[in-house]
């Protein structure tokens, strides 16, 4: 991919369910090393367009092009489908670890499987990631003995394991009791501070305004408002925005 090509490039973007229109022409564009966070209410079409991004829903019209691919076309090879999966990783609300094999084993499945690294050396690759997220000495255990907490870190972990070059985060904190959230945005922090490029569909206002480069404010499934995280959170220009963030201040408060 050129250096000079966004990590994310969209036109346009619609998607339908049947007769519900989710996605209504959306256009943008997420430059490398750039943290780009999604806000909106509940139905908004947040999560939608960021399962688009690596192919988990296939768009019904416009452009859009992850990481060099094109995921316009409807027959997009196998693969391509797997470069984009194994350089586009997700992270998402639930932690989707299998229940009977170790945390180490669960990081170092994918590198074997799909990458083709040898066994010594995917392990290696997991017990590096696995020190990353703090979590080394969890390394023989189960995810039912771990927290909520631990089990996300170990999830982003999961992920990192692969390498990728594009990390896409589904409200990985919604899940989690509030005294849990903090240690996993310290996690995201940490990567966005390393120069990683994530799109990150949030509730966290603080975490959207402190780490994120740039916020895209969707509202019926178009953006409604973006531009400079800071500047947007902190003076924003349409009434929606302005009810919604006062709608999540007042929950914060609560």
């Amino acid at each position: 991919m050129p250096n000079d090509m966004p990590a994310i490039l969209f036109r346009n973007l619609e998607k339908y369910y049947g007769s519900l229109h989710v996605l209504r022409g959306i256009s943008g564009q997420i430059h490398k090393g750039e943290v780009v966070a999604i806000i909106g209410s509940s139905g908004c079409g947040k999560s939608t367009l960021l399962r688009c991004f690596n192919r988990l829903e296939q768009i019904n019209g416009g452009q859009l092009v992850v990481n060099g691919i094109d995921l316009s076309k409807s027959d997009l090879s196998r693969k391509y489908l797997l470069e984009l999966r194994a350089k586009v990783g997700m992270v998402f609300q639930q932690f989707n670890l299998f229940p009977h094999m170790s945390v180490i084993d669960n990081l170092s499945l994918a590198p074997r499987k799909v990458l083709g690294k040898s066994k010594r050396e995917s392990r290696e690759t997991a017990e590096f990631y696995l020190d990353k997220v703090g979590l080394s000495e969890k390394a023989r255990v189960f995810p039912d003995q771990l927290s909520g907490g631990q089990k996300q870190r170990v999830a982003i972990a999961r992920s990192l394991c692969m390498q990728p070059e594009i990390m896409l985060f589904d409200e990985p904190t919604s899940a989690l009791d509030p005294e849990l959230v903090g240690e996993v945005l310290l996690v995201m922090k940490q990567l966005a501070e390393e120069g990683m490029t994530m799109v990150v569909v949030t509730h966290e206002m603080h975490f959207a305004k402190g780490v994120a480069n740039r916020v895209f404010f969707l509202n019926k499934g178009q953006v409604e408002e973006e531009g400079n995280a800071r500047e947007v959170l902190s003076n924003p220009k349409s009434d929606r925005l302005q009810a919604f963030l006062s709608r999540m201040s007042m929950a914060e408060v609560g």
